[in-house]
């Protein structure tokens, strides 16, 4: 996964994976049967290194706007902490499999649209609740959410630039008080 959300799921290779690793080429490919099974264990582990670095975390806030704003901010930890050495190992993949086809592309959008409901669902409970304007489009609001999280992501590994969480941030939170959200529950 490291090696992955440096360099891509295609540099990895059984090959690659057995010089750092005390196994021999043939033993890596007996546990994976082949690169499409490496890529696929990478894809699959990475989802639970990111649930529990973000959604395990946030379940301690309430399900709605509370829950929603720290799924958010834990995401921004876990790319300022650089849970992968190459920033979020889904920003990664999703750009080097969106224009093919297979299994592990399956896998990478799979793992997108899960989140992505899973932020809706959030958003969802927010305006049923009232935390958020009736009308709200959540499909909207997690889109603007997740791009600004991308963003944050893709330009502090490029600049070397830790401001631009805070940057992010604050346009979460702006983009939330403008559908409602009482700023003292974003605080």
């Amino acid at each position: 996964m490291q090696e992955a959300s440096l360099v891509g799921l295609d540099a990895l290779t059984l090959g690659s994976l057995a010089s750092q690793v005390p196994l021999n080429k043939s033993g890596i490919a007996g546990l994976f049967g082949s690169k499409e099974g490496l890529q696929l264990a990478a894809v699959e582990h990475a989802r639970r290194v990111f649930v529990d670095a973000v959604v395990v975390p946030a379940r301690d806030a309430s399900p709605g706007l509370a829950r929603l704003w720290a799924l958010v901010r834990r995401w921004l930890e876990y790319s300022r902490g650089r849970t992968f050495a190459g920033g979020c190992f889904f920003r990664a993949v999703e750009v080097e499999f969106d224009g093919r086809a297979g299994p592990v592309r399956d896998a990478v959008v799979a793992a997108r649209r899960d989140w992505d409901a899973y932020l809706q669902h959030h958003a969802g409970l927010a305006v049923a609740a009232g935390e958020l304007a009736a009308g709200t489009d959540t499909a909207q609001l997690v889109f603007e959410l997740t791009a600004l999280l991308g963003a944050a992501n893709d330009r502090s590994l490029l600049l070397g630039d830790d401001a631009v969480y805070a940057r992010a941030e604050s346009a979460l939170r702006a983009v939330l008080v403008a559908r409602g959200a009482p700023a003292e529950v974003l605080g």
